[in-house]
């Protein structure tokens, strides 16, 4: 299956994000556990971006992957403020063969 990246930037509100965080990571623990979440971390900030987070998925498409993260805490929350879903195709590591 199609293995996709996406990022998250947070909104500049980190006392929502710390009282939602525990639900946020359940229901990443959840896409884990069923195997569509390979990998997630957070991403400080930068130097002209705020701090948000990467996900790796596997889905059909990308638009079925920004639905099954539309049930996020976060997203629900409003706390993501902005996401971008794009296809990954790793050549060398542990998911290479996943393509």
């Amino acid at each position: 299956m199609p293995i996709h990246a996406v990022t998250y930037l947070y909104v500049d509100d980190p006392a929502a994000l710390d009282a939602r965080r525990p639900e946020h990571r359940e229901f990443l623990r959840t896409l884990h556990g069923q195997r569509s979440l390979l990998a997630s971390g957070p991403l400080p900030a930068h130097e002209d971006t705020g701090a948000g987070a990467l996900l790796v998925l596997e889905g059909p498409s990308a638009t079925a992957v920004a639905e099954i993260l539309d049930a996020d805490p976060f997203v629900r929350a409003g706390l993501v403020a902005e996401r971008r879903v794009r296809p990954w195709s790793p050549v060398i590591g542990d998911w290479a063969d996943r393509v």
